[in-house]
């Protein structure tokens, strides 16, 4: 689990930990305890944590080495890290604006590449990168964040693709407005879930090992259809 305090990441792993070894990966320096306990409780036969910087493209290969060692080839990877960000600092500020698309994409598509890359020699392996419906159309309110997630889904399809055939399996998650901790404060939009609807959805496709995009809720693909025939101001509020 890449992004190992991550509220939907988390609730990813505790529907698989049952007779499984979960492996929370995230940022120096936070306190695992509560998450490791719920897993543990969640059944998991065991639970380990190491330090994941995603900023820092040069540890990706070093950490899932260490991750490999103590515990085996990784099976399943989750990636699940990842920043809101602020909007409007990141209009002013261009190194702001760098950081959202630098921890959304191009630290997601890095760990990726090397992740299916091992998977591949093995011929076996799933690989799940969160994409956001906020990619789908990316609006004035929140465009950097927008088009970080643009990015990935562009990238995870294309890699989804490249896939086929090889035992990897790539799930692209693409769900609506969260209501949870990342978006505290800001009011839900149309067919908002939660991190355990999420959850859900995403554990189905992994069990099944059903590669591609899945929708969350089902609802919002049959919006954008939609979107696609009316007029841009029907559609302002979209979900994020």
């Amino acid at each position: 689990m890449f992004g190992g305090r991550s509220e939907i990441g988390l609730a990813v792993a505790r529907r698989l930990a049952p007779g499984r070894t979960i492996v929370l990966a995230s940022r120096p320096g936070g306190d695992v305890s509560a998450p490791v306990a719920a897993l543990r409780a969640a059944g998991a036969t065991g639970v380990e944590s190491v330090d994941f910087d995603a900023d820092d493209l040069t540890l990706h290969a070093g950490v899932v080495d260490e991750i490999e060692s103590r515990v085996g080839p990784v099976d399943i990877a989750v990636l699940a890290f990842g920043i809101l960000g602020d909007q409007e600092v990141a209009e002013r500020d261009a190194g702001a604006a760098a950081q959202i698309l630098h921890t959304d994409f191009v630290a997601q598509a890095a760990l990726l590449t090397d992740l299916a890359r091992r998977m591949r020699s093995r011929r076996s392996g799933v690989l799940v990168a969160f994409s956001s419906v906020a990619g789908q159309r990316v609006r004035r309110a929140n465009y950097v964040y927008g088009s970080a997630k643009a990015g990935l889904d562009g990238f995870a399809s294309g890699m989804a693709d490249a896939l086929h055939g090889t035992g990897v399996t790539l799930i692209i998650p693409r769900p609506g407005f969260v209501i949870g901790r990342m978006t505290a404060g800001m009011d839900p939009a149309p067919f908002s879930s939660t991190p355990e609807h999420v959850a859900d959805v995403v554990v189905d496709r992994v069990v099944a090992r059903r590669a591609g995009i899945v929708w969350i809720p089902w609802q919002l693909r049959v919006m954008f259809a939609v979107a696609r025939l009316v007029p841009q101001p029907i559609w302002r509020r979209m979900p994020r």
